[in-house]
């Protein structure tokens, strides 16, 4: 046996034992996916309200002479090279993701495609991270950097569920049963979440949670743009609760009831976290759980929402 052959028998042997069918394996990645992006946001968090930003004040190394942080940098080194490090064991879960599914890549495009969704995302996140060190901590810059975070929990969300078999085409039909109304409210509800977020960004970059001491704000009024951001907040609090009346008046015990309670526990926490933070000073670990909180529940309303959608209708 050469060593060609034998380096294909290997190759043949592995891609022999690639799942055939959607297993534990893939599940498991799905989760992971979904986690690891809300574990970055917080992360990320950890970086601006430590005023860290600049931890590592160039890209895409650390600093001039050295791809990582160095002692001399100190713990702002550790926290923003830390976040950045985060961003490859992400990129490594989306490439055993693609790997888990190459033999059922055709059969089950819709898991390939958003895997590789994530997958190509991770490098674009990447250059945004450079671009807001090379801008200085520029809150636009800064800003769009969460949003794509946030829009990546969201296609994790829809990976676990098509994963999962509780949404899209090869979902569970043994699912039960929820009113036609579902639909629309709940992904009213999801818009509103998202609106949400975005205003939120627009707060804190009009606030004094920089991620340096020398970054710039965007110049809005702080507090009227705070007042704007609850606007949808209070939107997601209506259209959440009305979904949860309707879950209950139509006796649904099943995973829809199930995320719409989840999303209303989320909602009020985040509420309650929200409104402390705004009378009391804005607290960065205050704002730092309000992101992490912010994260859970858009993966909350992505699911009902998607739940809304692919569910069987009354």
């Amino acid at each position: 046996m050469n060593a060609r052959t034998g380096t294909s028998g290997i190759a043949a042997r592995f891609i022999q034992s690639l799942p055939t069918e959607v297993d534990s394996r893939v599940r498991r990645l799905s989760i992971a996916s979904l986690v690891g992006q809300i574990v970055l946001i917080g992360t990320g968090g950890a970086v601006r309200l430590t005023s860290s930003g600049l931890g590592c004040p160039t890209w895409p190394r650390c600093t001039s002479g050295s791809l990582v942080n160095t002692p001399e940098m100190g713990v702002h080194g550790i926290i923003e090279f830390g976040n950045r490090t985060l961003t490859f064991a992400l990129a490594l879960v989306a490439v055993l993701m693609l790997v888990a599914l190459w033999r059922i890549r055709r059969e089950r495009r819709d898991l390939f495609l958003l895997a590789l969704g994530l997958l190509a995302s991770i490098p674009a996140q990447a250059v945004i991270g450079g671009v807001t060190v090379l801008t200085q901590l520029n809150p636009w810059v800064v800003g769009l950097h969460f949003l794509v975070s946030m829009a990546l929990v969201i296609f994790s969300m829809l990976l676990v569920n098509r994963a999962y078999g509780r949404t899209g085409r090869f979902m569970n039909r043994s699912l039960e049963s929820v009113p036609g109304s579902a639909a629309p409210l709940t992904a009213a509800t999801a818009f509103f979440a998202a609106l949400a977020v975005v205003l939120g960004v627009m707060v804190t970059g009009a606030g004094p949670h920089a991620g340096d001491a020398n970054a710039p704000r965007n110049n809005l009024d702080w507090d009227v743009v705070a007042h704007f951001h609850a606007v949808p907040a209070y939107l997601v609090t209506a259209g959440v609760v009305v979904t949860v009346i309707l879950a209950f008046r139509r006796g649904l015990r099943g995973p829809f009831r199930t995320a719409a309670l989840t999303l209303l526990g989320l909602t009020l926490l985040q509420a309650v976290i929200g409104f402390v933070q705004y009378y009391n000073g804005i607290p960065g670990l205050l704002v730092g759980t309000h992101m992490v909180v912010g994260a859970l529940l858009m993966a909350a309303a992505t699911n009902l929402a998607d739940l809304g959608r692919w569910s069987p209708k009354a």
